[in-house]
């Protein structure tokens, strides 16, 4: 990914443009189901920039599932949201001030400063964007960690072989739309993909390259698995856990692969979440089930850019996105990742 070829210009301080701007803050710290109620939607200052930031003119951000982890004040992965603080994660924007000599103004960049219409980000950690072939919010999907996810997973963590049966959970999410794609570029023989509703299963079909689409919402998720892969499957992507990740580990042929991403049937359990019932079978199997986060493999970003925009340009890659205008619909549109609202990837538009 390179900056645009744009002409450096003076550097201008936020006094000039913006002096305060809209964000959202964490107000409460939820009890199960996140709600509205948890969410505060305040303005505030823009602080001055200090030499090498730069002021961005947040276009678009990211809502993704991880975020509910972090609602809880416990230790994870990534530090917790602070309570009363504005919230982060990825997005997209156009620089309008600059006081570093790497980006100039009106450079498209992409930073973890999201749910807030400015943000001050120090210039070290902003990524230039290249937007001359691309609209800017596909580098938080299929460009970004979502599509990176998806890759990672089908050449690393649970790595395709040609001719395997994949199945993927959550398949008309944001990772899981990509993945399905991309494990048949990889030679897989057979994709079979879970969705809930008649409406996203058949969208696995004509747009996602699925060639079985369970509804798991029609009937248990097992026994219609076990339908479409009688012969067992090789390879696994999680996003789900609970049922589904039980009937995976029940139809898995000796020595299948599964990249365990996410677990989303629990994030907003109250009480601690049962393990599958059948795990032994992971052991008689001989199966082996790896946990992965995207973090462990930013190394693949360019040799999987440097693939997908050649499938995008093709059109041998095909996404979605479910979109929400404005920051003050940003809690709602984090809310219907939760419960399954989105086709593709959940974005949040900002500003034109």
């Amino acid at each position: 990914m390179s900056a645009n070829p744009t002409t450096p210009t003076t550097p201008t301080t936020p006094d000039t443009l913006v002096t305060t701007g809209r964000e959202i803050r964490l107000a409460a710290r939820p009890v199960g189901t996140p709600t509205a109620a948890d969410f505060a939607l305040v303005t505030a200052e823009i602080p001055a920039l200090a030499e090498g930031q730069i002021l961005v003119r947040n276009t678009w951000m990211s809502v993704d599932p991880y975020m509910r982890g972090r609602m809880d004040d416990v230790e994870s992965y990534m530090p917790p949201f602070e309570l009363g603080a504005v919230l982060d994660g990825s997005a997209v924007g156009e620089v309008i001030a600059s006081r570093a000599d790497t980006i100039p103004v009106g450079a498209t960049v992409s930073h973890f400063a999201g749910w807030r219409e400015y943000a001050v980000v120090d210039a070290a950690t902003a990524i230039p964007l290249d937007v001359s072939g691309v609209p800017a919010q596909t580098y938080l999907g299929v460009l970004g960690t979502t599509g990176l996810t998806a890759y990672a997973a089908l050449t690393d963590t649970a790595p395709v072989r040609e001719g395997d049966t994949v199945f993927v959970s959550g398949a008309a999410g944001a990772v899981g739309s990509v993945a399905g794609q991309i494990a048949r570029k990889l030679g897989a023989g057979r994709v079979i993909g879970s969705a809930g509703g008649p409406a996203k299963a058949e969208l696995l079909h004509s747009e996602f390259g699925y060639d079985v689409a369970l509804d798991y919402r029609a009937g248990a998720i097992g026994e219609q698995l076990a339908q479409a892969a009688p012969e067992g499957i090789d390879v696994y992507l999680d996003h789900v856990g609970g049922d589904h990740l039980e009937a995976a580990i029940a139809h898995a042929k000796v020595g299948a692969r599964f990249a365990l991403i996410g677990a989303i049937s629990g994030y907003n359990a109250t009480e601690p979440v049962p393990g599958p019932s059948n795990l032994f079978q992971a052991y008689t199997r001989r199966l082996n089930l790896r946990g992965m986060l995207v973090t462990d493999h930013l190394a693949l970003f360019p040799e999987y850019i440097g693939r997908a925009i050649g499938w995008l340009g093709d059109g041998s890659l095909r996404t979605q996105e479910t979109v929400f205008e404005g920051l003050d619909q940003a809690p709602a549109a984090f809310l219907g990742v939760l419960s399954g609202a989105n086709t593709g990837k959940m974005l949040v538009r900002l500003a034109d």
